[in-house]
């Protein structure tokens, strides 16, 4: 059950991706930090492949642990091949928001006048109407 509790704070922050936005993870901010006081311990994935796998070993002894050792020992492998990629955890880090300047806000009004259908046929719908 420890190894299950450290195997849950390791994986819940998500990690930042190298394109795109990512999305935090309600209450992330906090294990965020706990993760980066480990630093190198925590960010390099041949580490934590090695870790889910040290982790399944033992509970591969038992059959009503067994599943968890599956999926232990294929988290190891994705770790493993994400490390091989070169890829590691990075902090997913709040920018600060900027305030928009008024002036970048109000809009130049549109230059050309909207589009109108020819005067001609302005003047026959009127007239088609009583019919």
């Amino acid at each position: 059950s420890v190894a299950g509790v450290l195997v849950c704070l390791l994986e819940y922050p998500r990690s930042k991706r190298k394109k795109g936005s990512t999305m935090e993870r309600c209450g992330q901010k906090y294990l965020t930090a706990v993760v980066k006081v480990f630093g190198p311990l925590t960010r390099n994935y041949y580490i934590r492949a090695i870790l889910h796998a040290a982790l399944a070993v033992p509970a591969g002894f038992l059959l009503s642990t067994i599943l968890g050792t599956v999926c232990l020992g294929i988290a190891s492998g994705i770790y493993l091949l994400a490390a091989v990629r070169g890829e590691e955890w990075r902090p997913i880090e709040q920018k600060p928001r900027e305030r928009p300047h008024v002036g970048d806000t109000i809009k130049q009004p549109p230059s050309n006048p909207p589009p109108r259908p020819p005067a001609d046929t302005r003047k026959k719908q009127p007239a088609e109407v009583g019919g």
